[in-house]
């Protein structure tokens, strides 16, 4: 694991992640203010803009059922990120197969991410500050190549990414 180019491969549904254990990164636009209590850690208010989550999935199904319970809305919070997910949905994956959850944040970390709210998603963790992080406010979902250091976050292994289709929405006027 050298950190040299990884292998993307863009999957158009999210039932195509892979089933296997390792890392994935949920990039989430907030529309609206987001007031976050953790246990212990006094409220952070997260401002409109855009984020990125970086989660494990090491049990059965593998990144593609934990990020398929991220995609599901309305859910029981039982991780830090459902407080998110809950409220904002979620724009986009990278999944990283064999990878590690701190790899990922450390690397969007030394791109110069800002850590909006120490300890989110990171209680089990005792080298990271955090595993939510700040995008530029210019960040473009449909380009995750170009917009995130893939290549670092996956350390040289392959990457797969999803795009949630963007949604169409159409008023009839009455009459």
């Amino acid at each position: 694991m050298d950190g040299g180019p990884s292998r993307v491969t863009r999957v158009d549904e999210a039932a195509d992640l892979p089933a296997a254990a390792g890392a994935y990164a949920l990039v989430l636009e907030l529309v609206r203010p987001l007031a976050v209590t953790l246990p212990g850690r006094p409220p952070v208010d997260l401002e409109p803009g855009w984020y990125l989550y970086a989660g494990s999935a090491n049990g059965p199904g593998g990144i593609r059922a934990r990020v398929g319970r991220h995609l599901r809305g309305g859910k029981t919070v039982r991780w830090h990120v459902d407080r998110l997910t809950n409220s904002a949905g979620v724009a986009a994956v990278a999944a990283f197969p064999g990878g590690s959850e701190c790899a990922v944040a450390a690397a969007l970390r030394q791109s110069g991410a800002p850590v909006p709210a120490p300890g989110f998603g990171s209680t089990d963790c005792r080298q990271c500050p955090s595993h939510l992080l700040s995008l530029p406010d210019d960040f473009d979902a449909d380009d995750l190549d170009g917009n995130l250091p893939l290549a670092a976050m996956a350390r040289g292994e392959p990457v797969v990414t999803w795009r949630r289709p963007p949604v169409l929405c159409y008023l009839k006027p009455p009459g």
